[in-house]
């Protein structure tokens, strides 16, 4: 076992998946990092999270709380038994908006199962130990786009062959894309409520124009951002929930009608825009001609994702538990 003062500390990106055609399969990191602190403690049985920033007067200061939950999967798949002979400081610092589009429990789901193998591991996390992340975290969340996205960073396309198989490809964003996000002031909506709108079956005709957007979203994102308009095409998602999010939808309906790659990021109501550097000022502005009805991000897109943060364990020696 750990001993009392052994600490912690991860960072997880924010992400947006979708991205228009690659319904459940295309996810994107941004660079919105929540932090999680984990210290083991010499009281045993106890556990005190601690929440800063987003949602913290919302989430539970529990063992409920998603990154507990979590945390406790990895501890116990590393053979230590929750809670048992020692006691836990959880400290989650977060920045990205919840049930807002961008990934947040999906982060949360990464950031606990990376706490648990790193206090395991000893404070570090190896290609294998992000690979089970991976896999854990794209099947408790049902679709990995967002996770596999925070695990990795960057650009991720990941499947399932299999309900408890995660697998993800990792291509090059080609550099001139940047992302814009908008994130809605006045609205959020829980991602159960989103999916709850769409239709069990699709048209053929659908599914058919979907394969070849997200065929293509694949080729502008990598090699060809100029396609982009027409590679992020939705058939699938995005209009069945109109409903749901008015405002978002006229938002992506003004910014395609201008020729910009506008759609829902993730479940919604976040608008994401993914643009070029010759063309993000003239996005912004648009949007803020709108008024204060919209928080405009430029978050980038980090290389890494799921990391532990270098000289922030304590007590570690390597041994792990």
């Amino acid at each position: 076992m750990a001993r009392p003062g052994t600490a912690v500390t991860v960072t997880v990106p924010a992400s947006t998946a979708n991205l228009g055609s690659g319904f459940d399969a295309v996810g994107l990191a941004l660079g919105l990092l929540d932090e999680y602190e984990v210290r083991v403690l010499d009281t045993p049985g106890h556990l005190e999270v601690v929440l800063e920033g987003e949602g913290a007067a919302v989430v539970p200061a529990d063992e409920n709380h998603l990154v507990a939950r979590h945390l406790r999967e990895a501890l116990s798949a590393g053979g230590t038994a929750w809670l048992d002979g020692y006691g836990l400081r959880l400290v989650c610092r977060n920045t990205i908006p919840m049930s807002a589009g961008l990934g947040s429990s999906a982060s949360a789901i990464v950031a606990g199962l990376g706490l648990g193998f790193a206090l395991v591991r000893g404070g570090e996390l190896t290609e294998a130990d992000l690979g089970l992340v991976n896999t854990l975290a794209g099947v408790a969340e049902g679709h990995p786009d967002n996770s596999s996205a925070s695990v990795h960073g960057g650009l991720t396309i990941s499947w399932m062959p299999s309900p408890q198989v995660v697998r993800t490809a990792r291509p090059r964003l080609h550099p001139d894309v940047v992302p814009v996000v908008l994130v809605p002031t006045a609205e959020r909506l829980d991602t159960a409520v989103a999916r709850s709108v769409l239709g069990p079956q699709v048209a053929r005709t659908d599914a058919v124009q979907q394969a070849g957007r997200a065929a293509l979203l694949l080729h502008a994102l990598t090699a060809e951002p100029a396609l982009l308009l027409d590679a992020t095409q939705d058939r699938l998602h995005q209009e069945q929930r109109r409903e749901v999010y008015p405002v978002t939808m006229g938002a992506v309906d003004t910014l395609r009608a201008l020729g910009h790659a506008a759609v829902v990021s993730g479940a919604g109501p976040t608008v994401l825009v993914l643009t070029t550097g010759d063309l993000e000022e003239v996005v912004v502005a648009e949007v803020r001609s709108w008024g204060k009805g919209w928080r405009v991000l430029r978050p980038g897109v980090p290389d890494v994702g799921l990391q532990v943060v270098p000289g922030a364990a304590e007590g570690t020696d390597g041994a792990g538990w």
